[in-house]
């Protein structure tokens, strides 16, 4: 694998979000860029939700070429963008950008991300009763794959912002017949719904580095049989998972739906295949070392 010079030819991607010191996906895409000779260069920028529009005006002034977005942007860029792909638009929620010449189209590659990551390690949520907590844009695109594969979801989001879980509740019931119903995460609803699931996946920022000794599910709850799913990637083993995994429960850590989510990406912006393996290995390389 040859380096790749920084010329005045290289195209740019990065990432925005806040917090954003945590991010591997610029490990990922540019050991992915290195390995298909790409002279392409991926790097993060941290952006408050304030400076939001100036980050998209930015992009198209500097002809980026693409960008990930994460929390807490995935629905506020969406009326800052030219173009919405149908699945982005269905789910209320974009997480990749890709500028064509100054006009800016919204994708979701969560969703499939996420679908990749459950079918990947055997386990089909069809017909399965799934507890999704969170209702921010990766809870969306979440929801909807769950929704495709026809489970059962109940969605707990906090009391502040209990109208996200109740929009996505809206959005689904109105594109599929699937049972779906919203809550307010509290410890009630933990105590009666996370028995019931077969599923349970945190799809929060609790329990993200710097602050990983938070978690959303007390580990009293958690069954023998479960699948635990923590969206999570840094640390690699969050508490959530430790403790699931203590109870007997199985447990899928994040790395994976970030690894197929940015293969996904970088095929937006490039047009070509991804190295998947390369992508996976080089955020499990930096995510060993910070353990």
């Amino acid at each position: 694998m040859r380096e790749i010079a920084v010329t005045g030819k290289t195209r740019v991607c990065g990432v925005i979000g806040d917090p954003i010191e945590h991010t591997m996906s610029p490990v990922m895409q540019n050991a992915a860029f290195r390995e298909a000779e790409l002279d392409y260069i991926y790097t993060a920028f941290r952006v408050p939700a304030q400076g939001l529009k100036a980050a998209i005006d930015g992009m198209r002034a500097l002809s980026i070429r693409g960008l990930n977005i994460t929390i807490p942007h995935k629905v506020a860029v969406m009326p800052l963008l030219d173009k919405l792909d149908p699945l982005a638009e269905r789910i209320g929620a974009v997480n990749t950008i890709l500028n064509e010449e100054g006009t800016l189209t919204g994708y979701n590659t969560d969703a499939i991300g996420f679908r990749r990551a459950m079918v990947d390690k055997g386990t089909d949520p069809a017909g399965k009763n799934v507890l999704v907590i969170g209702a921010g844009g990766a809870a969306r695109a979440i929801a909807f794959a769950l929704a495709e594969d026809r489970a059962s979801i109940t969605i707990l989001n906090r009391q502040e912002e209990f109208e996200w879980a109740e929009g996505i509740a809206t959005r689904i019931s109105d594109s599929y017949e699937v049972p779906v119903f919203a809550a307010v995460l509290n410890r009630q609803n933990l105590e009666r719904f996370v028995p019931l699931s077969d599923i349970i996946v945190n799809a929060t920022s609790l329990g993200m580095t710097p602050n990983s000794r938070a978690t959303p599910v007390p580990a009293d709850l958690i069954c023998s049989g479960q699948l635990v799913f923590d969206i999570v990637y840094n640390p690699y083993e969050t508490r959530l998972l430790r403790e699931a995994k203590a109870n007997g429960a199985k447990t899928l850590d994040g790395l994976e739906m970030l690894v197929w989510q940015g293969a996904l990406a970088f095929q937006l912006w490039t047009g070509q295949s991804a190295p998947v393996d390369v992508m996976r290995q080089a955020a499990i390389k930096v995510l060993s070392r910070e353990k």
